[in-house]
């Protein structure tokens, strides 16, 4: 066993060593702020109900995230710590353990939402929620603090990143013809697929919800503004639409197994991709549920 591995099941195992049922539940409730369900649950709840663009740059942001991940895994195919000592399994997980995704998850979407609270209550969450979620990984003994030490190194490359370079990319894509935006978007797409063959999910994610963010202002500018009634009418159906299309194409078209499973995946995705970023809000402002809003979405 390499030293850097055998030391951190020792981290793993002196975690565990204060385990108790209360907080292996504590744990295992924080662990889910992380996970991709967290995502997609408040990513939209941002972009429809709180703000615009910013949900927007979290949704892009988020599924580039995920996409990094996940190849970064295929990578280095690192094992987990309960691949070398069962006995601190506490959660099981089907894919390789570096870098770990609920660090780099979490550093990235409390990163980029942070401007949307005062500066302390921004600082907290941005450095709080990543740490104790990276803490909870190691207590579940699903990760080496090497794994949650690199998830949380490329989510500060991330938001630094977009903190230098959104505005400027948003402008420049503001200027150019939409043609050229949905080729970006496709191109992208490909070679994430071209990449991440096995999963084509985070591809149709980030296809759908790029081409809708491109259409949204031309074809459904909403305003997130309302009350709190507007708001809760808006996600509740907005999300209603979402888990439809999760479900029903899944059960429409079995597709597991055969040789349209990436396929289908990858459209059953890009439509809820497309319905989060456009779809959704073409009927908030059909149903009166939310009041046209001119401002172009950057």
């Amino acid at each position: 066993m390499p030293a850097l591995l055998e030391w951190g099941v020792d981290i793993v195992r002196l975690a565990q060593s204060f385990a108790s049922p209360a907080l292996t539940l504590f744990m295992r409730l924080v662990t889910f702020l992380g996970s991709q369900w967290f995502y997609l649950i408040a990513m939209p709840f941002i972009y429809w109900c709180v703000d615009r663009r910013r949900g927007a740059r979290l949704g892009i942001l988020i599924f580039g995230s995920i996409f990094l991940n996940l190849w970064l895994k295929g990578v280095f195919l690192q094992p987990r710590p309960y691949d070398l000592d069962p006995s601190v399994g506490m959660v099981n997980e089907t894919s390789p353990g570096l870098p770990s995704g609920h660090a780099q998850g979490t550093g990235v979407f409390w990163g980029v939402v942070a401007p949307l609270f005062t500066r302390s209550w921004g600082l907290f969450l941005a450095l709080g929620i990543p740490l104790i979620v990276g803490i909870s990984r190691i207590y579940l003994g699903v990760h080496f603090p090497s794994d949650v030490f690199a998830g949380w190194g490329l989510a500060l490359v991330i938001v630094l990143s977009e903190r230098y370079f959104w505005d400027r990319l948003a402008r420049f894509f503001q200027r150019v013809n939409i043609r050229i935006r949905v080729a970006s978007v496709a191109a992208v797409a490909f070679i994430m697929n071209a990449l991440l063959m096995p999963d084509t999910s985070v591809a149709g994610a980030f296809f759908g919800a790029g081409i809708g963010f491109a259409f949204v202002s031309q074809f459904a500018p909403f305003d997130v503004k309302g009350t709190y009634g507007e708001r809760l009418g808006r996600y509740v159906f907005g999300i209603a639409g979402a888990a439809l299309l999760y479900l029903f194409p899944k059960y429409l078209f079995k597709a597991e197994g055969s040789e349209f499973e990436a396929l289908v995946l990858f459209i059953r995705y890009a439509l809820i991709g497309g319905w989060i970023s456009l779809g959704a809000p073409w009927c908030f402002l059909k149903f009166k549920l939310a009041n046209r809003d001119t401002e172009s979405l950057g």
